[in-house]
């Protein structure tokens, strides 16, 4: 559950011609700057990397999971510490956190002026990025076990991770991640008002568990599939996607390049598979169309 995800505010309810003073729970939003520290001992130096909107809880999760699916570091391994900024800190201490890199590990930051691949609007995305993928990616081109998931398996999943969300039942606004294993039973969950937050928490909390590569999970989106969610899965080597809404042309494209399963609209005992058709295993075909 997220600490301090949900704010209560007074407001004023219509319904028809009736007016009613109420309250209603709304999920945080507020920014979280991650800061790197790394360099040879005394020469040590800090960088700001990321301003993120996102809801507070997890944060060091978020900080990990952002730092290794936009390829800034190769592993949790590169870490020695992730804290909240408590000294010589001016701003909100809870809103800063700073990520201590080893002695001698050097970040990628080439594309930290052009803050990554986090947003679904930003002037990289397209054929260079998913090229810069390949080349960070730990497990781009790893040869995998083959592995399936049963379609029956799918049609679970939404009410699962609904099950789950603590925040959505209390706000209806905010996003969620989930990992399940092929069997189908939910082996991790994160939630967030940002959705690539919301996966950045999920794939830290399985970096911290030393889960990766995740290649024999599904990864179910409760929104839409866009090209930076496709993006940090394959980051984590995720092979199997389902996503509650749509997927975007390029997610579909990146999914297609990486050899990964896309399907989205899952939900009333439906979905749409985009790519990479062979990992679900499907009911034998009744024509009921």
């Amino acid at each position: 559950m997220i600490i301090n995800s949900i704010k209560r505010f007074n407001i004023t309810k219509v319904s028809g011609a009736v007016v009613a003073d109420t309250s209603d729970a709304l999920a945080i939003e507020e920014p979280l700057e991650i800061r790197l520290e790394y360099g040879p001992a005394g020469e040590r130096q800090v960088k700001n990397v990321s301003v993120t909107m996102r809801t507070p809880g997890n944060d060091a999760e978020l900080a990990a999971g952002f730092l290794f699916t936009e390829g800034i570091i190769p592993s949790c391994e590169a870490i020695v510490n992730i804290a909240h900024c408590f000294i010589n800190c001016m701003e909100n201490k809870e809103n800063v956190i700073v990520v201590k890199l080893k002695d001698g590990i050097v970040p990628n930051l080439h594309n930290s002026e052009r803050n990554f691949y986090t947003s679904s609007s930003c002037g990289v995305c397209g054929k260079g990025s998913i090229d810069a993928i390949r080349t960070v990616s730990s497990f781009a081109n790893k040869r995998e076990m083959p592995h399936s998931i049963d379609a029956e398996v799918l049609y679970r999943l939404p009410d699962v991770l609904r099950y789950y969300q603590d925040a959505f039942a209390s706000t209806g606004g905010i996003h969620a991640s989930g990992l399940f294993n092929l069997q189908g039973e939910l082996m991790l969950l994160r939630e967030d008002v940002g959705r690539h937050n919301a996966l950045d928490k999920l794939i830290g909390a399985a970096i911290n568990q030393n889960w990766l590569p995740l290649d024999n999970h599904v990864l179910l989106l409760s929104g839409r599939a866009s090209f930076e969610l496709v993006q940090k899965a394959a980051m984590a080597g995720i092979t199997i996607i389902a996503a509650v809404g749509a997927p975007s042309s390029l997610a579909v494209e990146l999914a297609e390049e990486f050899n990964i399963t896309l399907a989205g609209f899952l939900r009333n005992q439906r979905f749409n598979i985009y790519t990479a058709a062979n990992r679900i295993l499907l009911p034998a075909n009744e024509n009921t169309y």
